[in-house]
């Protein structure tokens, strides 16, 4: 029996039931869930984002080094969910190999329902991105 696909989601949170209406980069903490195809989905762990209070000197929102330190907390993740992002947004994109998933909402359950929902469509990103980059790119 093929083992079936599960996928690791890091939600950036406020608190335990909504997602941050900030950057990802900004939430309290990250929700890691697996979320699997049968619709199986568990909390792994909760885990505090050690990159929230990192001072974005020069750049403003968006710096380098904050994006590389979020990421750098996230690296066993596939799937980045988060209510909105900022300007790292296009970097997770483009030079990781995450795919990040837009909620449109903040609450947590209904975020987890719409990654049940468009589980095939993810684990397809996920695999591409997989396949042509590494982790985190320089």
């Amino acid at each position: 029996m093929a083992k079936k696909r599960c996928l690791k989601v890091a939600f950036g949170m406020e608190d335990d039931e909504h997602l941050i209406d900030a950057h990802y980069g900004d939430s309290e903490f990250f929700a890691i869930y697996e979320v699997c195809e049968d619709g199986e989905v568990k909390l792994l762990e909760k885990r505090h984002n050690k990159a929230k209070d990192f001072k974005e000197e020069d750049e403003g929102h968006g710096d380098p080094r904050k994006f590389k330190a979020v990421v750098g907390q996230l690296l066993d993740v596939d799937v980045l969910a988060a209510f909105r992002m900022g300007p790292n947004f296009l970097r997770i994109r483009d030079k990781t190999n995450k795919v990040a998933f837009f909620t449109r909402t903040r609450d947590l359950k209904l975020a987890l329902q719409r990654v049940v929902e468009g589980f095939d469509d993810l684990w397809e990103q996920v695999q591409a991105k997989k396949a042509e980059k590494p982790p985190i790119e320089e």
